[in-house]
């Protein structure tokens, strides 16, 4: 890698470049390292499904696992010392550029038990529960952003925790996210938490959208067929571009202003499920076309090194774009594609899939535990 690299250039044009996994040996090889030396990654999500791959790909977790069987924890136990241990870990290596950064960057990120995405306030609980036991200011703890999640991610903001929403899909929704996220910081202001040390992220999930939107594009047919096909593989761009008008729209309110005046930072837009599933589509299109100054993309491994390789980053491709992603979706409405089922549809999959793999989770972890009081 050399300093005049399509990554470089990404964060030079003010895109903060997260990678979206996190395993032990990924820490312990050296390779996350590497990627924050070589490669400008400077925070890390994770979810229940890399957690899940994590932790049924390797022995890496054998010595810990043992030192958990013989002091008898139960599975639940177990999962959440793994999973948080790991995430300490990654926190600490960030922990550099977290400071160089003021706290913008150098994040990981922690979900709570997706089981929880309808209950409020027992994920408001488990997320100050996951702070605590991390015990780290770089953390982010994710909270799906379901209607149940609304009111949990204000709760804890109030306390002072900094926030990863996660699964948004539709502009309406992350209105009401961000709505949520402003009201938890004037809570906490009130209650004489320093805004300065809250961060958040809102991740908008990209890559699902075009998925959806393009399996019902090739299910029209005669005219309806012909005049959407314009709008197939352009819908994950549109909607993100939309959001991040709506981002700007409410990041420059009176309301907000207020809060900013005390030193509150804004709720950064992160780009995340932006690896390619089509390949008929570029490998690099989410990163690419949603460049813009202030926004987070998170990248599964194999998108990071596609866009070091042969990524072409050429400035701002996000701002101004609002009408043009309009049309997108007014294009797919004319064609009788019901926009906001399938955003609804969209969230519904998005907790189910987390559901299960933190099944697959527990059932990994239970197998381990049992094979190490053998």
């Amino acid at each position: 890698m050399t300093t005049n690299n399509p990554l470089a250039s990404l964060s030079e044009a003010g895109v903060s470049i997260w990678l979206d996994d996190l395993s032990r040996d990924r820490i312990n090889s050296g390779n996350l390292a590497e990627l924050i030396r070589d490669y400008h990654v400077t925070g890390v999500t994770t979810n229940p499904t890399i957690f899940a791959g994590a932790l049924a790909g390797g022995r890496a977790y054998d010595d810990q696992v043992r030192e958990l069987a013989a002091r008898g924890a139960s599975v639940d136990a177990a999962v959440k010392e793994l999973t948080t241990t790991d995430v300490r870990n990654a926190c600490d290596l960030f922990r550099d550029i977290y400071h160089a950064t003021d706290g913008i960057d150098g994040r990981v990120s922690i979900e709570v038990d997706p089981g929880l995405a309808h209950d409020s306030e027992a994920t408001a609980a488990e997320a100050l529960d996951l702070w605590k036991t991390v015990d780290r200011p770089n953390l982010l703890v994710k909270i799906p952003a379901t209607k149940a999640g609304l009111p949990a991610i204000t709760r804890t903001l109030a306390e002072g925790v900094s926030v990863n929403v996660t699964l948004i899909f539709s502009t309406e929704r992350y209105r009401e996210v961000m709505d949520a996220f402003v009201s938890g910081l004037e809570q906490a202001k009130q209650r004489g938490h320093d805004v300065t040390q809250i961060h958040s992220v809102a991740s908008f999930f990209v890559s699902r959208v075009d998925t959806e939107v393009d399996k019902r594009i090739d299910a029209l047919d005669g005219a309806a067929a012909e005049s959407a096909r314009s709008a197939r593989g352009a819908a994950a761009i549109a909607n993100a571009r939309l959001a991040y008008a709506a981002y700007q729209e409410v990041f420059t309110s009176d309301r907000w202003q207020e809060l900013a005046t005390a030193g509150a930072r804004p709720q950064r837009p992160l780009w995340a499920s932006t690896g390619m599933k089509d390949p008929n589509y570029r490998d690099t299109l989410y990163v690419e076309d949603l460049v813009v100054a202030g926004t987070v993309n998170t990248m599964p491994e194999k998108t990071l090194y596609a866009t070091a390789e042969h990524g072409s980053i050429n400035g701002d491709k996000v701002t101004g774009t609002a009408d043009a992603a309009e049309k997108v979706f007014a294009t797919l409405r004319q064609a009788g594609i019901d926009v906001a089922d399938v955003f609804r549809v969209l969230e519904d999959e998005g907790v189910q899939k987390f559901e299960k793999s933190w099944a697959e989770l527990q059932t990994t972890v239970r197998e381990q535990l049992a094979e190490s009081q053998r």
